[in-house]
C-alpha cells in the first residue's frame, strides 16, 4: 500500500509526509541541528472517546510523539508535534538520573560501538593476547548489547553499551561460532571512549567454522516436490487503507517502533451486529535473562522492545518465504536515526492459510458426514534483534478465537569453552563452543473491550471434592470461579495441577443463557523468571513474575517494563501500575499476558535454531449463542486429489 496517501481515520499510523513534517518541526524547535537523533517517532494517539466517536468524514487533528536524544550532552526529550499547528512541546526527561534510565539503542550506535571499541588500545591488546594480529583484528565482529543495570561508578548516568566480540576470518563467517571469551568493553557512546575493559582469563577460540548461507551449506536434499498455495479467485479479505475485513472480522492495522505491528479496534459482525472484543492489542516487551554468571554474560538481559524497538528491527518480508499464498504487504512509514523518513517495505505481511478440521461429525445412523475445514487469517511482522529472530504471529478464526504466536529462531548467544572442562551454565553445540541458558518473556498488553467499555475478569480454578454424599462415586469434582476486585486480588499464576484460567466478561450483557458475555484467555504452558527476586534482572523486568496482570486502563501505562527500561535500575512498569491496587471490575480495563520459553542450548540449536513457538489464544466462552462457525459452505477445493488416483477430497455430506 501506499504510504504517502493522507490518513482517513485517527488511529492510521503516520503517512510518509507526517514522518517527516514531524522531524523537521522538532529539529527546528529543538535547536539541535546535526546533533538531533531520532530514538523513536509514532502518532500520538488520540484519546479513545474521540476515536470511538469518530464518524467518516468528520476532522480530525494529527499529532507526533518523539523521543529524541542530544548526541552532545545525552540528554533525552519527550516532543509531541502539533503536525496541523506547526506546534511542537519539549519535555527533558533525564533529569532524574536514577528513575530514568535511557533511550532505546540507535541503530547508528552500533556501528559507532564498533568503531570506539576497534580504536581502544586496550582493547586492541587484549585481542593480540589472544593471538590475532592487526588485520584479523579488523574481521572482529562487535556486538553492542544493552548493558543491564549494576550500579557501576562508570556507567552511572552514562549513556553505556557493553560489546562483545567474535572472530570471523571472513566477513560473510558466522561469528557466534566463535566467541572471544572473557572481554567485553563497555563503551561509553557520549564520550565516544571505552569507560571500563573487562580483560579475564584466555579462552581458546573454537576452531570450526559453523557458517549458514547457502554455498557453506552443501548439495540440499533433491527429493521435496513443489507445494503451491492457489487461491484462483483471490483472497476473502478486503483492505481499506490501514483498515481490514474478514469472515466477520474487522480490525485496524497499526505499527509503532518499539511494539512492532498493532491491532486497533478488533471486532465481530454478529449477524449484522458489530461486537467489539479488543480496543487495542500489541506486545509491548520481552526480556531475555541469562543463567551464566561470567564476564561476557551475567549483564545479558536485553529488553528487546524498551532497549533496541522490535518495530525498528523489522524486517522486509519476501514473497514465497517469509508468507505464502496470496499476500498483501504493509509498508510502514518511519524515521531513521537523522530524522530523515523513509518506508519500512513489506514490513507486514497479511494471508490466509488452512488450518485442518474446525468442526466434523460422522453419524454411522443416517449416513450423515458433515466437515468444514477451518481457515485463518495471518497478521505478521518478523524482527532480528542481534542474533535473534522473532515473529510475531496474530490469527483470527472463523469460529471467533484470537491467537498470538512468537516464533523463535536466529543464533543463540555463544561461550568459548576451555577444550575439557565443563560448562556448568547450559549446554554444549560443537567443541568447544557452549550456549548459555536463557530465557524468554514476551507480554502482551490487551486493552479489552468486549461488548463494551465496561469489563470485570473472572478467575477459575478446578478443585477435587471429598468423597460423601455430594460425591459418592469420587468421580465428581468442582470448579471454583469468583470475580477480582481490585488488582493485587490474584496471584496472576496460572497453576497446571487446578487448571487455572482466566476470563474477560462484560457484567452489563447477557448471552443466550443468561450469563455475561466473555472471552476466555488460554494460557499455555510457560515459565516465569528464574532470576533470585534481588537480582537487577527481576527488579528491571519484574512484569515476567507473573502470567496475567490485570489494571485499569490509564493512557500513561503503555509498557510492561515501562517507559524506558534501557539502563533503569527497575521497579517500573506492572509492579509500579499495580502497586496501589485500584478497582478492576465493571470497569475499562487492560489484560497483561506473560508467557515464553526457557532454553536449555543443545547441538539441533546451531548453527541456526528450528522455530521454538510460544503464545496464547483468547477464545470465545459464552460469547456467542453456538458455534460461530455453523454457517460455514462445504469445502469443494479442485486442487485436493489423492495420490495417483484423482479422486477430489470431499468437504461435504456423504452418503453411505
Amino acid at each position: 500500500m501506499t504510504t504517502s496517501t493522507m490518513p482517513s481515520h485517527p488511529l492510521d499510523p503516520l503517512s510518509s509526509a507526517e514522518v517527516q513534517r514531524a522531524c523537521d518541526l522538532i529539529r527546528q524547535e529543538s535547536g539541535l541541528g546535526e546533533h538531533l537523533r531520532i530514538a523513536q517517532l509514532l502518532l500520538h494517539e488520540p484519546d479513545k472517546k474521540d476515536v470511538l466517536s469518530y464518524q467518516p468524514g468528520q476532522p480530525f487533528n494529527r499529532q507526533a510523539f518523539g523521543v529524541i536524544l542530544d548526541k552532545r550532552s545525552g540528554d533525552t526529550y519527550e516532543a509531541i508535534a502539533d503536525l496541523a499547528g506547526g506546534r511542537v512541546s519539549l519535555t527533558r526527561m533525564n533529569e532524574a538520573e536514577s528513575e530514568f534510565g535511557q533511550a532505546c539503542i540507535l541503530m547508528e550506535e552500533f556501528a559507532e560501538a564498533e568503531r570506539i571499541v576497534k580504536a581502544d588500545p586496550g582493547w586492541r591488546a587484549a585481542m593480540q593476547k589472544r593471538g590475532l594480529n592487526d588485520a584479523e583484528m579488523e574481521l572482529v565482529q562487535v556486538d553492542p548489547f544493552s548493558a543491564g543495570y549494576f550500579d557501576l561508578e562508570h556507567e552511572r548516568g552514562k549513556r553505556i553499551v557493553h560489546a562483545v566480540c567474535y572472530y570471523r576470518e571472513e566477513l560473510t563467517d558466522n561469528g557466534y561460532a566463535r566467541p572471544i571469551e572473557g572481554v567485553v568493553a563497555h563503551v561509553d557512546l557520549i564520550a565516544g571512549k571505552v569507560a571500563h575493559l573487562v580483560d579475564e582469563r584466555v579462552v581458546p577460540i573454537p576452531k570450526k567454522k559453523r557458517n549458514y548461507h547457502g554455498e557453506a551449506l552443501g548439495t540440499p536434499r533433491s527429493d521435496l516436490k513443489e507445494l503451491n498455495i492457489v487461491q484462483p479467485d483471490g483472497p476473502s479479505f478486503e483492505v481499506n487503507g490501514w483498515e481490514v475485513k474478514w469472515q466477520k472480522w474487522s480490525f485496524r492495522v497499526g505499527f509503532t517502533p518499539r511494539e512492532g505491528l498493532v491491532l486497533h479496534q478488533l471486532s465481530y459482525d454478529d449477524d449484522g451486529q458489530e461486537r467489539p472484543i479488543i480496543y487495542r492489542a500489541s506486545v509491548t516487551e520481552m526480556v531475555v535473562p541469562y543463567a551464566d554468571p561470567t564476564a561476557n554474560h551475567y549483564w545479558k538481559s536485553a529488553f528487546d522492545g524498551g532497549e533496541y524497538g522490535l518495530g525498528k528491527c523489522a524486517n522486509q518480508l519476501e514473497l514465497g518465504c517469509d508468507c505464502l499464498g496470496l499476500i498483501h504487504y504493509f509498508d510502514i512509514p518511519a524515521a531513521d536515526d537523522f530524522g530523515q523518513a523513509y518506508d519500512m517495505k513489506n514490513a507486514v505481511c497479511m494471508h490466509e492459510e488452512d488450518y485442518g478440521t474446525l468442526w466434523k461429525h460422522n453419524e454411522f445412523r443416517s449416513g450423515i458426514h458433515e466437515l468444514r475445514r477451518s481457515r485463518r487469517l495471518v497478521i505478521s511482522f518478523f524482527a532480528t534483534v542481534g542474533n535473534y529472530d522473532y515473529g510475531f504471529y496474530w490469527y483470527l478464526y472463523q469460529d471467533g478465537t484470537i491467537q498470538l504466536e512468537a516464533k523463535l529462531t536466529g543464533i543463540i548467544q555463544t561461550a568459548a569453552v576451555t577444550p575439557g572442562e565443563p560448562y556448568p551454565w547450559g549446554g554444549m553445540v560443537d567443541e568447544g563452543l557452549a550456549g548459555p541458558t536463557h530465557q524468554h518473556f514476551f507480554n502482551a498488553r490487551l486493552h479489552m473491550m468486549v461488548d463494551g467499555e465496561q469489563n470485570s475478569v473472572t478467575e477459575t480454578e478446578f478443585h477435587p471434592t471429598p468423597m460423601g454424599p455430594k460425591n459418592p462415586y469420587g468421580n465428581v469434582f468442582e470448579t471454583r470461579s469468583r470475580t477480582l476486585k481490585t488488582e493485587l486480588d490474584t496471584t496472576g499464576i496460572a497453576e497446571g495441577r487446578v487448571g487455572t484460567y482466566w476470563k474477560i466478561i462484560n457484567p452489563n450483557v447477557k448471552n443466550s443463557v443468561g450469563n455475561p458475555t466473555g472471552y476466555k484467555l488460554v494460557v499455555n504452558p510457560s515459565p516465569l523468571m528464574l532470576a533470585h527476586p534481588e537480582a537487577t534482572v527481576q527488579a528491571r523486568g519484574g512484569f515476567a513474575t507473573r502470567h496475567v496482570w490485570v489494571t485499569p486502563y490509564t493512557p500513561a501505562e503503555k509498557f510492561a517494563s515501562g517507559d524506558y527500561p534501557n539502563q533503569h535500575p527497575g521497579g517500573d512498569g506492572l509492579p509500579k501500575y499495580t502497586a496501589s491496587n485500584r478497582p478492576i471490575e465493571n470497569t475499562d480495563l487492560v489484560v497483561w499476558h506473560t508467557f515464553g520459553h526457557t532454553h536449555v542450548c543443545k547441538p539441533e540449536d546451531f548453527p541456526i535454531m528450528p522455530v521454538e513457538y510460544a503464545g496464547f489464544l483468547l477464545k470465545p466462552n459464552g460469547f456467542f449463542r453456538a458455534n460461530a462457525a455453523m454457517d460455514l459452505p462445504k469445502n469443494t477445493d479442485q486442487h485436493s486429489v489423492q495420490d495417483g488416483t484423482g479422486t477430489h477430497c470431499c468437504g461435504g455430506d456423504k452418503k453411505n
